[in-house]
């Protein structure tokens, strides 16, 4: 079957047609500066990137320019939309309603619609996104995909906060933990690197990246992770803050004459790696800035890091223990200092990373010693992959 993976924001749109047999990309690219000007990117497996500028006013004429794409004469991938068997969508946020993955319909998109106030800046955009497909493409099935979901599984201790009860029971404040899409897939790809049973194995995954979560997966199932009602907890991150104390908030305002949303937008857009390095969110930026001996740069990244030993060393405690931690994303995938400096932390436990094999940048390897009492891992995500799956897996029940 060839499905489409659309993942939406609010002015871009990025997707992928996976050949779910043979698990093939066969063609991905990019619409951007929806609603401005227009960029669209275009990529068939095998060939050149084609990049051109097209007026794209909303979504709609988006998902119409990739349909357009992937069934060109000439560049496309597909004589016909007919070969399109589902359509795939990322889903930022469904609540407690959605548990896993769901074929979309109208009473389903009510109950995703209710979640828009837990996920303002991304449900409504994956909403449009959904629609548009669905108006150009109403016979072919569509499945959403939640970030959310994989996190369902946590237990009522690591999810709930210590505010009153009611608030729960009213408006369902709770931790729901996100990149569960992302999570899902290193996890099991570790288990199956290893040779593990993925049902009765302890892992540890670090997606790090500008957005950055850690999850803890006891026998295939989220018990913690580290981002909660939003994806500002938990790790510093590229401009966010990462966990603070919240009495931070109120101090702020009376200092700064802010109000909530002037604090709010500290915390989601000025702090992270670029408030404390007051240089760049990009973490590449930082470790140039550090080589040139830029002392508030090695602070942001050490403050980094040493979040990172922190969520990785109690989800060891919350778990009774750990079988393998797995980097991925940008930076996990990509910084090899990171992974050390981050891995010296845990000697005590029997890991033990190889120099050489951790030499290295987006690729998958195990990258501790052979005696290493607990496995290191570089996997690459792949959130396309794990939609397109979830989709074939819901389309073909």
């Amino acid at each position: 079957m060839k499905i489409l993976v659309i993942n939406c924001g609010s002015s871009s749109l990025k997707y992928q047609l996976i050949d779910s047999d043979t698990e093939a990309v066969l063609a991905k690219g990019l619409c951007e500066r929806i609603g401005i000007d227009g960029m669209f990117t275009y990529q068939k497996a095998g060939c050149d990137k084609k990049v051109s500028q097209i007026d794209q006013p909303d979504h709609k004429k988006s998902v119409s320019l990739v349909l357009e794409a992937l069934t060109d004469p000439e560049n496309g991938v597909v004589k016909d939309l007919s070969e399109i068997g589902a359509v795939g969508h990322r889903v930022v946020h469904g609540g407690e309603a959605f548990e896993e993955s769901a074929i979309i319909t109208d009473e389903m998109m009510k109950a995703v619609e209710a979640c828009n106030d837990l996920a303002p800046l991304h449900n409504p955009a994956n909403i449009i996104g959904i629609n548009a497909c669905k108006e150009l493409m109403p016979n072919v099935p569509q499945v959403a995909v939640f970030d959310t979901a994989f996190h369902q599984t946590m237990p009522k201790e690591a999810f709930i906060y210590g505010i009153p009860y009611e608030y729960y029971t009213k408006y369902k404040i709770r931790k729901y933990g996100f990149h569960g899409t992302s999570h899902a897939y290193v996890s099991q790809r570790t288990a199956e690197i290893l040779g593990l049973d993925y049902k009765k194995a302890k892992i540890i995954v670090c997606h790090l990246g500008n957005g950055a979560s850690i999850c803890a997966v006891d026998g295939g199932k989220s018990v913690e992770t580290s981002m909660g009602l939003t994806p500002l907890m938990g790790l510093i991150m590229g401009t966010r803050s990462g966990e603070i104390d919240p009495g931070v908030m109120e101090y702020l305002a009376k200092k700064e004459n802010l109000d909530l949303e002037g604090v709010m937008n500290i915390l989601n857009k000025r702090s992270g790696v670029l408030g404390l390095s007051g240089l760049s969110s990009d973490f590449r930026d930082i470790d140039s800035a550090i080589e040139d001996g830029n002392e508030q740069a090695k602070v942001a990244k050490d403050a980094f890091v040493h979040r990172v030993v922190n969520y990785i060393g109690a989800y060891i405690a919350v778990m009774n223990g750990v079988d393998a931690i797995a980097f991925t994303a940008g930076v996990g995938e990509n910084d090899p200092d990171m992974r050390k400096d981050v891995m010296e932390h845990f000697a005590y436990i029997g890991a033990k990373v190889d120099e050489e094999l951790n030499k290295c940048r987006g690729v998958e390897r195990v990258i501790s010693t052979d005696d290493s009492a607990v496995k290191v891992l570089v996997v690459p995500t792949n959130e396309e992959l794990m939609i397109a799956r979830d989709t074939e897996r819901l389309v073909l029940k």
